[in-house]
């Protein structure tokens, strides 16, 4: 008999908190969409605990830390749960996160239902994942205060973009290897090297295009020794009239970001041209990713968080329906992708 509270969980609230990566979700071959689903479900709600500014960074920390505790089995009588949505869920201007954070008992039920190989998978996810929300809430101060911060080193944003994306690349390589056996011909090893990649240049593309609005939280995700090499400070990324200036700095993170986008692409190229399912979840965030970069390198103000490069629905649409002609040939997928690769480099 079909389970309603786990059918709405990972229904009708996992299409309401998750926008476009429903669609994502809807076309993976079916033994793969309730882990992943779970698990960005356990992880949304992890990521609305620690962007409450309402609440303390303190306090966010603790809540971040006790959810994951209880994601690892802890054993409790409930009250860090009960907790979360007394202090957090009443914050929520969207309902649908509220609702979330309100059944974050009932979805760990449901992580019990799980097989034990992918309870444990969901369960490294989601603590990765809030290891990167940990490392906002420690490294940056409180959005209130007026101050910001930047990573000091290059490999302080490598090791961001890998636990807030990165490691998503590897939980979704376990997830193909344990449910689609035989369907990826390379080696695991070099598939999750790829997947990390693939989360990277996702991870990278949401940096640049919300730069201007993370600088205003007092959040600086270029590093300082790049601001340095360029002549700029954190303050100085602040006016939108510097995004010239800073133009030079844009384009060599782009260059990084590409660089991460190619390895998507051999990931992809990698999936059976039969497996189509699995190729378009791929395919779809690499060219949607890389419409993003497009619209970054031509945007003159892309300091301003006004004007945002941000790809309109109607062009996603557009995304989807075309990448339908492209997923049964490399030839076509390869030449689609590089071909926006160039378009992106030409602009430089």
């Amino acid at each position: 008999m079909p389970n309603p509270t786990r059918a709405f969980l990972l229904g009708p609230l996992l299409k309401g908190v998750s926008r476009s990566f429903y669609l994502t979700l809807r076309v993976l071959p079916a033994g793969m969409r309730d882990p992943i689903g779970l698990a960005y479900l356990l992880a949304r709600a992890a990521d609305t605990i620690a962007d409450t500014s309402l609440i303390s960074p303190e306090q966010r920390l603790a809540l971040l830390l006790s959810l994951r505790a209880q994601v690892n089995g802890a054993a409790d009588d409930g009250a860090p749960l009960q907790r979360i949505a007394a202090e957090v869920a009443g914050q929520q201007i969207q309902s649908d996160e509220k609702v979330l954070l309100e059944s974050l008992g009932p979805a760990l039920d449901v992580l019990m239902q799980l097989s034990e190989s992918d309870r444990k998978a969901v369960r490294e996810i989601v603590s990765t994942l809030t290891e990167g929300m940990e490392f906002d809430l420690r490294t940056f101060p409180d959005e209130r205060s007026g101050e910001i911060a930047a990573l000091r080193e290059y490999g302080d944003l490598d090791r961001y973009t890998y636990l807030v994306a990165g490691c998503v690349g590897e939980f979704w390589t376990t997830m193909t290897y344990a449910h689609m056996p035989g369907t990826l011909k390379e080696r695991p090893e070099i598939m999750a090297q790829r997947g990390v990649r693939f989360g990277k240049a996702l991870q990278m593309t949401n940096v640049l295009r919300d730069c201007g609005k993370d600088l205003r939280i007092g959040r600086c995700y270029i590093p300082q020794i790049l601001l340095d090499r360029h002549g700029l400070s954190a303050q100085e990324l602040l006016l939108p009239a510097n995004s010239l200036r800073a133009r030079p700095l844009l384009v060599e993170l782009l260059g990084k970001s590409l660089d991460h986008f190619r390895a998507a692409l051999d990931y992809t190229l990698a999936i059976p041209a039969s497996s189509v399912r699995l190729r378009l979840a791929c395919l779809w965030p690499i060219l949607i990713g890389l419409e993003t970069l497009l619209l970054l390198v031509d945007n003159h103000a892309w300091l301003d968080p006004r004007k945002v490069s941000k790809v309109k629905r109607n062009r996603v649409y557009q995304i989807i329906a075309s990448s339908l002609l492209l997923v049964p040939s490399n030839r076509r997928v390869r030449n689609a992708v590089e071909q926006q690769i160039r378009q992106i480099e030409a602009r430089f």
